[in-house]
């Protein structure tokens, strides 16, 4: 045993220098894991036997190890609603899409364009739900590519990991505002059948044609930044004016790394600048083709 570990750690000492940073980091957390409760060694190995098996850290425990994200600046917060120029039937198709899920989307939450005419229940369930719809495109995305790159031996030249982060971040707003609303029994019945839809019907789209979903995510994006751009709007004028002054969930704090005594208002700001950055991306991404390299990389923090 104490010879597979010595040639183990030799190993490890000779190729250190071919690792990249976030290597390390992964051993470190991963050791400290182990002592802080989070998981059990080999049962081989354990001091106590009869220590429960993965025991279940606390809720402080977990929010201290939130996904990678980049802090946004204040002039990054200051978002502008763009609109992409349909030029090709694709892009049409996509465009009327989306103002189709618009439209049937705003009927079922009785969302109105104008100020002070929603309330904070409508606000979270269309947000909740919004969040739960919104993080399947990366996943869809980054799973068909990942299955693609397999089966057909070849490099994916780097588009899995910018769509599986676009979909950890949309499921990280979704986690965020459920600290603000529990969904009632209809909600969750709502969301399991709309995902189910959803997904089926936009992973059989993007075994045709990547590209039109792309410009659909990116059409989908422009309705999300327009929407929480009116939340913003409504946090000053509406009924939702004390989210201005109500302290950000700690989730938020830790995943967007805010600054002290951020508020409500804050964290909708930063997911504002979120859906932005996708929208640019997946425009961008409809306009390569499917074997083209990736433009975008993602940001590693040391």
């Amino acid at each position: 045993m104490s010879s597979t570990v010595s040639r183990t750690l030799r190993l490890l000492q000779r190729n250190c220098h071919h690792q990249p940073p976030w290597y390390f980091q992964k051993r470190h957390r991963t050791a400290d894991a182990l002592k802080a409760g989070y998981a059990t060694p080999h049962p081989k190995i354990r001091s106590d036997k009869n220590a429960a098996l993965w025991p279940r850290p606390n809720s402080n425990q977990q929010r201290q190890n939130p996904p990678m994200h980049s802090v946004y600046s204040d002039e990054e917060l200051r978002v502008e609603e763009t609109h992409e120029p349909r030029k090709e039937w694709a892009d049409a198709v996509a465009f009327a899409a989306v103002r189709t899920l618009r439209f049937g989307f705003d009927t079922a939450t009785g969302y109105s364009d104008g100020l002070n005419r929603m309330s904070e229940r409508q606000w979270l369930n269309r947000i909740v739900f919004l969040e739960t719809i919104a993080g399947v495109p990366g996943m869809v995305a980054g799973m068909t590519r990942h299955m693609l790159s397999m089966r057909t031996l070849k490099k994916d030249e780097g588009w899995i990991n910018t769509m599986l982060e676009e979909a950890e971040n949309e499921r990280m707003h979704l986690m965020t505002f459920l600290t603000l609303k529990q969904p009632t029994p209809l909600l969750r019945f709502f969301v399991l059948s709309g995902q189910a839809v959803f997904f089926a019907l936009y992973f059989i789209a993007y075994m045709v044609s990547p590209r039109t979903c792309h410009r659909f995510v990116g059409y989908l994006e422009e309705e999300a930044v327009h929407t929480y751009t009116n939340c913003l709007k409504d946090i000053k004028v509406g009924e939702i004016r004390h989210w201005s002054h109500t302290p950000a969930p700690l989730i938020a704090k830790s995943y967007w790394r805010l600054k002290e005594g951020a508020t409500v208002e804050d964290v909708v700001a930063a997911v504002r600048a979120d859906e932005a950055e996708h929208r640019t991306v997946n425009h961008t991404l409809a306009k390569l083709k499917p074997d083209d390299p990736n433009p975008f990389k993602v940001q590693q923090t040391k």
